[in-house]
């Protein structure tokens, strides 16, 4: 059975009704905190990996022994979020801060009124609106009130073989047209043309899905509000998923953890994936290494013969399309507003280097310096040592223009729906997932892809009319 991951109708309105009740006469955005502050946060995190926990402590440690607050660190999955915030709220157990929280997930808290936006909005005005990426403001924001304070990006990115594309006289696979026909002409030799995510209960799968569908301008939802997932540009979108990941991909579910495995092992020419992979393409990490034929002997191997597409266009866009995720700290409606200020505060200035250099390769800050010095987080990052058994600097493994592909790829970043106002929608679609159940009907040969878009445009319709 598929683990339910968001909050179903029934569920949000039994937590309306305590929120209703716990913080009645608290106005919209306010927090409901304690009278008499104890000076002791608890601060979730969704980067709950041991090394990251690790590195996450040393730098609380730092601001507990300047500030004299005290912090508990609770690390927590992404996919258990949801329900943890919904039982946390109705039993009155909310955490201070939640850090590393993606956009959806924001969203569907603020749709949900667990935020204090006002605490957020100030802290970006005292650090300074002008040193945050506009776009990342713009993407976690609702008329001019911040739901939280941006931190850092991540980037879906399309990696792919150079040397074998270029034996096949074959052009960087920057298009559809270019990436279809990539994975038709090297399906063979005991290779699949492309590794991209079917899997219908795996967030990754609708994310890898949505990069694609941006690049050929195929939205969730349009400027009035009417679902568009069954629109020619997505349709066109779902047959192009359906060539690259079912008529050309890997046999069976292919997840987060299958696909990069094939391209590791050399068996396809083609990845779509986040840019937490580079560290890990690099040979830098032994439990993910690149097991290709020759890389036992030379780790370097598949790096020195891999080029990234950082952004894709199809037929029927003029533009070319950038998706990736910000993460925010995000102080939620209970919380002691004034530590928990100083805290955000502090992980975006003091402690902001060393937060976002426990893995910079996936986490890009969108806050590129100080008022003093514009670039001073920008070039802490390119600085910052990447891998986890082995550590490596960058800018030493990979080339300037990679590094300025990425930074700059926050800037075009786009996702659907919340430049049309329905990040609530959105939200719950992470949590249902309605578009992976599509897309792994699809490559599983179970539906068409004209039946995969219109399925999907059907039960986001339904999902949206649940909420309302």
């Amino acid at each position: 059975m598929r683990m339910r991951t968001g909050w179903s109708r029934a569920a949000a309105a039994a937590l309306a009704l305590v929120l209703g009740a716990g913080l009645a006469g608290c106005a919209d955005g306010q927090a409901g905190e304690p009278e008499t502050p104890d000076r002791k946060l608890t601060v979730w995190s969704l980067e709950n990996l041991p090394p990251r926990m690790a590195a996450s402590n040393r730098i609380i440690d730092r601001f507990e022994r300047r500030s004299g607050i005290e912090v508990e660190l609770v690390g927590v999955a992404e996919n258990q979020l949801p329900q943890l915030i919904m039982s946390a709220a109705a039993a009155g157990n909310l955490p201070d801060v939640i850090g590393a929280i993606p956009m959806g997930q924001l969203w569907q808290m603020y749709g949900n009124e667990l935020l204090n936006t006002e605490v957020s909005t100030d802290i970006v005005k005292e650090l300074g609106k002008d040193t945050f990426n506009t776009n990342a403001l713009d993407l976690t924001s609702e008329k001019g009130r911040q739901l939280a304070v941006p931190s850092d990006a991540w980037l879906q990115i399309l990696l792919y073989r150079k040397d074998l594309l270029d034996q096949a006289k074959l052009p960087e696979p920057d298009t559809y047209q270019k990436a279809v026909r990539a994975a038709e002409r090297l399906d063979t030799g005991g290779r699949v043309g492309m590794a991209a995510a079917t899997d219908p209960s795996d967030a990754f799968t609708q994310q890898s899905f949505e990069s694609l569908a941006l690049a050929n301008g195929c939205q969730l939802v349009d400027q009035r509000g009417e679902i568009t997932l069954d629109s020619p540009n997505c349709q066109q979108a779902f047959r192009t998923y359906h060539q690259l990941a079912g008529e050309h991909g890997a046999a069976g579910t292919q997840s987060l953890d299958t696909t990069r495995a094939t391209y590791f092992a050399g068996k396809s020419p083609m990845l779509l994936w986040s840019s937490f992979v580079l560290d890990e393409l690099a040979g830098l990490r032994k439990d993910a290494l690149p097991s290709c034929p020759d890389c036992e002997s030379d780790p370097s191997h598949l790096a020195d013969r891999t080029g990234v597409v950082t952004s894709m266009r199809g037929p029927d866009s003029a533009e070319a399309a950038q998706f990736g995720e910000i993460t925010s700290w995000a102080v939620t409606r209970t919380a002691e507003t004034e530590a928990s200020r100083q805290f955000v505060r502090y992980m975006m200035s003091a402690g902001y280097s060393d937060w976002f250099g426990m893995s910079p390769e996936g986490k890009i800050p969108v806050r590129s310096g100080t008022a003093d010095e514009p670039k001073r987080y920008e070039r802490a990052w390119r600085d910052s040592e990447i891998g986890v058994d082995t550590r490596k600097p960058l800018n030493e493994v990979f080339p300037d223009r990679l590094l300025d592909q990425l930074t700059e790829g926050v800037s075009r970043m786009q996702r659907w729906g919340f430049q049309q106002g329905e990040g609530v929608l959105v939200g719950a679609t992470s949590g249902e997932l309605p578009v992976p159940r599509a897309v792994g009907a699809m490559t599983s040969g179970q539906t068409t892809p004209a039946e995969a878009a219109r399925k999907a445009a059907e039960e986001v319709t339904a999902l949206r009319d649940s909420l309302e």
